[in-house]
């Protein structure tokens, strides 16, 4: 070939392979498990977008812990994700709280990003046989339209170490943004309703489902007495009854799953009143919807729940101490605290799960009904049938393995299908609510969890103030319980599907501790040595026969 054309040719292909990239734009991701591509919902919320949203990313500096700095890479691929299909709307910057030189500059930084919900975490780490302490912000600030979102980049589950929690961090990176974006641009917010006329407990003590519920949604408080029907809501939450459901009421919830609706149940299988000393029976709760259920395919059980293995600790007296009582924590196994969850994107990465008095469901025979167990006990779980006595003085034993054998019990269920009328063959033509009975259902989704108190949030009894929904006051952790509720709500009504980027996971591929040790020398050969030879090969090879070719 003429050298003037090989020297023409490969300038024209640059100029035709851009003017087809400018054309047709597109991605390819070759990793096993897409960890650089973004979902089709997270796509078209920041392609949509009608003004700038910036993101100020609070994770930086140049002495983060290993960990830390593989978790702000991600972050930065996933926002330059954001940003590829976004454009000149999306934007983000890195920002270290601890470059601030000035104490008072940097004090005041600290408690405003407080006042937003950014607390630090304290690493403690070894560098060169020293311990040192390095204060870190997990943390991202969305802003758009004058508004503001705060977004947890280190979210996990706190039972596995600490790179399975931040593996967990990166997987759900992508949802924690979009579901930022999503909040902040939405203009059309779902409407969920609240049936709180069969429970005794006030407001307050939902204070925690409510303000969470009301970041997203438009939260409607159900007068089933007056309420000709349920339709027009998106979600019906059933919290915590302790009062008889009506026929009336159970016939609307029927009508309203028959049209489509959407619901989530949080009900007791049995009652538990105040414990006193010797204890006190829990006795079944009669809802009256026991045979709804059976037809959906459940059967909430009335029965209660000890978990041998995973429970949550409650102050006890265990004895005197000089002449005070000595209060201890102690696992209480009427407790369960949920750390085995099943298969789907509600539960994925979520921490444990805090649940009290709980029963146990089982499945039965359904056509066209998908069922997912949610929230499973650990193997160790043992079953007390009502009347079941409840006492404090049980955290005082060991757990006996042979006596806690019952193996996994799942309390909470996601159905999704068609479901079929409780009232199927039963409204007569003569019946006023013929004319707009439905015997079948489109295709919907609903959740029932046996533990009610799984949405109660506890009371400060100083100031009488709720408390943050699942949080727990001996370990002064916040467990998973608004996690679980958000993301059960996520499911059933996001039509965007953001709820998908859950989805999303990255392996971990860790290095065999026992072969690293044994073959470490071989190891270091094969990764120092063999490239080094190949390198001075091939420049040797190279070398002859580039000296071959203009020898003469």
């Amino acid at each position: 070939m003429n050298k003037k054309i090989k020297f023409l040719l490969f300038p024209l292909i640059l100029v035709v392979v851009n003017i087809i990239s400018i054309l047709f734009f597109f991605r390819k991701d070759l990793t096993e498990e897409k960890r650089y591509s973004i979902s089709e919902a997270s796509k078209n919320i920041v392609s949509g977008l009608e003004e700038p949203i910036e993101v100020q990313v609070l994770l930086d500096g140049d002495e983060l812990p290993g960990g830390f700095e593989r978790l702000k890479q991600a972050v930065n691929e996933t926002l330059g994700e954001f940003k590829t299909y976004g454009g000149a709307n999306v934007s983000y910057s890195f920002f270290d709280p601890n470059s601030l030189t000035n104490p008072e500059e940097k004090n005041a930084l600290i408690d405003t990003l407080y006042n937003k919900g950014v607390q630090p975490t304290n690493v403690f780490d070894t560098d060169g046989g020293r311990k040192t302490e390095t204060m870190v912000f997990p943390f991202a600030l969305v802003s758009y339209q004058g508004k503001e979102q705060t977004v947890l980049l280190l979210q996990g589950n706190q039972a596995l170490s600490a790179e399975e929690k931040l593996n967990q961090s990166y997987e759900n990176l992508e949802y924690s943004f979009a579901s930022a974006f999503r909040k902040l641009t939405l203009t059309e917010r779902k409407k969920i309703g609240l049936l709180t006329e069969f429970t005794t407990l006030e407001p307050i003590n939902f204070a925690g489902l409510i303000n969470s519920l009301q970041e997203y949604y438009d939260l409607y408080f159900v007068d089933a007495a007056t309420s000709e029907s349920f339709l027009g809501l998106d979600a019906l939450i059933l919290p915590k009854p302790d009062l008889r459901i009506d026929d009336s009421t159970k016939y609307k919830i029927d009508q309203y799953v028959m049209s489509g609706g959407k619901t989530l149940f949080f009900i007791d299988g049995l009652k538990v009143d105040s414990i006193g000393l010797q204890g006190t029976y829990a006795q079944p709760y009669e809802s009256n919807l026991q045979d709804m259920f059976f037809k959906y395919g459940i059967r909430l059980n009335y029965d209660m729940i000890k978990d041998g293995a995973s429970a949550t600790m409650v102050p006890l007296v265990v004895g005197n101490m000089g002449d005070k009582p000595n209060i201890q924590p102690i696992p209480y196994r009427f407790f369960p605290l949920i750390n085995n969850f099943g298969q789907s994107l509600i539960t994925k990465n979520l921490d444990l799960v805090e649940s009290k008095f709980t029963s146990s469901i089982d499945t039965v025979l359904s056509s066209g009904i998908a069922k997912t167990p949610l929230l499973k006990t650990t193997p160790y779980t043992k079953i007390l049938n009502a009347p079941a006595l409840v006492t404090y003085n049980d955290a005082r034993s060991n757990t006996d393995q042979q006596e806690y054998n019952n193996g996994e019990k799942t309390i909470a269920y996601l159905l999704e299908g068609e479901f079929s009328s409780l009232y199927e063959n039963r409204i007569l033509p003569s019946d006023p609510r013929s004319e707009a009975f439905k015997a079948k259902s489109v295709a919907t989704k609903m959740i029932v969890c046996a533990d009610g108190d799984l949405i109660v949030n506890s009371l400060d009894r100083r100031t009488g103030e709720p408390l943050p929904l699942g949080y727990d006051k001996v370990s002064q952790h916040t467990f998973g319980n608004k996690d679980f509720l958000m993301n059960a709500i996520d499911y059933l009504v996001d039509e965007n599907g953001v709820i998908n980027a859950r989805g999303k996971e990255v392996k971990l591929r860790p290095l065999d501790a026992i072969k690293t040790r044994d073959n470490r020398t071989q190891i270091q050969l094969v990764n120092l040595v063999i490239p080094s030879v190949l390198i001075i090969l091939f420049g040797l090879i190279r070398g002859f026969f580039w000296r071959r070719k203009y020898a003469h």
